[in-house]
């Protein structure tokens, strides 16, 4: 899936015929048919209104689309994994995002300082609470990362994932695109969607600080209304980082995320960078987004 900043497209590889196997096609056997391209406008609420681009709302504004976007290309790539595409409805959507999130919420939010709270008796000052539950935190999402990583069935999406990088790279380094060319691309990005992950985890560390350790209600209930200013924050650093990258500093604190990127990424064959390379190609042809206004390019400037 590639986003400008008007336009939106994703481009799937179908299988042959031959290769499906009871109506569908066997995990992880790539596919060997033709790349069919979806492409469609795209009209951010960003551009609509001045109060959603404040610092730290557009942040949460952009990751909410990101999502919606997200979604709804996974939708047409499960459909075509099958000879008679199935057509799974809205609520089928709703309740595997709504999944998501209280995964997302439990396992990176709520069990952290739970866990954390059963030793805070032993560890005494509100500093050392908020710091154990930072590490934690940070411990449960590199292990999860680990582990996810470790499924096979699930490489191939990496694999894409790294295809994705090293033609946005190929394009920003003006270079034809092709196969070839983006093979010669880092397939690590300043502003890939790990990078910003990592971040949440630490800027979550500085956001519950102040409020030190406070009685289990108000604990559990900071935890879950405090994720969309952590989530707006680390938006803004991860921009502002995609933007000065020519400064030693700035690559020096994006150096971890980038690393972490290794673990999500992985190198893709040419066939993987022609289906990335012609998302991009149909985005390309219906906008420049060098171009676009400022309004517009809040959100695209963080989706690699």
């Amino acid at each position: 899936m590639i986003r400008g900043a008007r336009t939106w497209a994703t481009a799937v590889r179908h299988p042959h015929p031959e290769q499906f196997v009871d109506g569908v096609l066997p995990a992880g056997v790539p596919a060997e048919g033709e790349i069919v391209v979806e492409t469609h406008r795209y009209r951010s609420a960003l551009s609509r209104s001045p109060v959603l681009r404040l610092p730290i709302v557009r942040g949460v504004v952009a990751i909410g689309a990101s999502l919606r976007l997200g979604f709804r290309a996974l939708r047409t790539s499960a459909a075509s994994q099958y000879e008679d595409p199935v057509e799974l409805g809205p609520g089928t959507w709703i309740v595997a995002g709504l999944g998501a999130l209280v995964l997302v919420v439990g396992l990176f939010f709520l069990a952290p300082v739970g866990l954390t709270g059963l030793l805070r008796g032993p560890l005494g000052a509100d500093w050392l609470f908020w710091l154990v539950e930072g590490i934690v935190r940070t411990a449960i999402f590199l292990g999860y990362l680990l582990l996810v990583t470790r499924m096979a069935d699930l490489r191939r999406v990496f694999e894409y994932h790294g295809a994705e990088h090293q033609t946005i790279a190929c394009y920003e380094a003006g270079l034809p695109l092709t196969p070839e060319n983006a093979a010669t691309r880092s397939r690590l990005h300043p502003r890939c969607g790990t990078s910003f992950l990592l971040l949440v985890m630490v800027v979550s560390i500085f956001v519950f600080a102040p409020l030190g350790s406070p009685p289990w209600p108000e604990l559990i209930a900071s935890r879950i209304v405090g994720i969309p200013l952590i989530a707006g924050i680390a938006f803004e650093l991860l921009r502002f980082a995609g933007r000065h990258q020519r400064f030693r500093a700035v690559r020096a604190l994006t150096w971890p995320g980038l690393q972490l990127q290794r673990l999500t990424t992985r190198a893709p064959d040419h066939d993987q960078l022609a289906v990335a390379i012609a998302g991009l190609q149909a985005v390309l042809a219906r906008e420049d987004p060098r171009r676009a206004r400022p309004r517009d390019r809040v959100g695209s400037e963080v989706s690699a």
